[in-house]
């Protein structure tokens, strides 16, 4: 029994000298980690300064002669969405999953989202919540004739231009959709909030466009209003839609407001750009 004993403390110490020689480890060098650029310009159509977040694919210094389709973050802040969907378009572009072409993300920052992704209401009650709400025009403006220049003069942008939208962001990407929809070749719209001004934007006549859109309209359980909206949406989009056009729908039952983003994205990311493989 001693003899066990006399082995054990002599582990311990002998493990206690390992830990401690491990503490004395230092850092030899340390640098920043980055994925892509953060880029700051004033914007003359909204008359104050923007960040674009930029996520780059892994080939892009390499591939010089290479140019890339761009994916357009609606609330695309670090703090937001950026982050963990340049990951999934990192991720659905490895060769072993080939989900979608490696693509350039542009994460476009908020400064007043609910100023940016609505148009005027007429109901009292948004007004009252969203006192600086109603300026969707000069954003959609911003987006069209400041942002996509911009990125295609400084970055190697080809022809293909993506937006995700979700909630507040659904209902601009719906909007623009509707009403500026050569702006971009795939929608994809989660959660959007077309409750807004009494559902006012599910009657709005589209514009038709001659180019072949993709549209992916996704939401989860989210109540009556929310559900209902988004089906509608759909069935609105799929009864005009030109017959190039397609368009997906999903309802995700098990997950709610909050967290149906990421899942459904993955989801669009598959059903169109595999879908053009085909």
């Amino acid at each position: 029994m001693k003899i066990t004993n006399f082995f054990i403390l002599v582990l311990c110490l002998v493990g206690s000298h390992n830990l401690l020689a491990e503490t004395k480890l230092e850092i030899m060098a340390k640098s920043k980690f980055t994925i892509g650029d953060t880029i700051e310009f004033h914007s003359l159509v909204l008359d104050e300064n923007r960040i674009l977040n930029i996520y780059l694919p892994s080939s892009y210094d390499a591939a010089i002669d290479k140019h890339y389709p761009v994916i357009y973050l609606l609330d695309g802040s670090a703090s937001e969405d950026f982050i963990h969907l340049a990951g999934l378009v990192q991720f659905g572009s490895f060769s072993w999953i080939n989900q979608l072409p490696e693509s350039i993300v542009v994460g476009i920052e908020n400064v007043d989202r609910k100023r940016d992704f609505t148009y005027p209401s007429n109901n009292l009650l948004d007004q009252k919540d969203f006192p600086t709400s109603g300026g969707s025009e000069q954003f959609i403006q911003f987006i069209g004739t400041e942002i996509q220049p911009l990125i295609a003069k400084n970055y190697r942008a080809n022809a293909s231009k993506t937006i995700i939208g979700q909630s507040l962001g659904g209902l601009l990407a719906t909007e623009i959709l509707f009403k500026k929809p050569n702006l971009f070749d795939n929608y994809i719209i989660i959660s959007p909030s077309l409750w807004w001004d009494d559902e006012s934007l599910l009657k709005f006549t589209a514009l038709t466009s001659s180019s072949p859109k993709s549209i992916y309209i996704g939401v989860g359980k989210e109540g009556e209003i929310m559900e209902r909206v988004a089906k509608a949406l759909f069935e609105k989009v799929k009864a005009n839609k030109p017959s190039h056009d397609a368009v997906f729908f999903n309802y995700f039952e098990q997950l709610s407001h909050g967290d149906t983003l990421h899942l459904a994205v993955y989801d669009a990311f598959d059903k169109i750009f595999r879908s053009k493989k085909e």
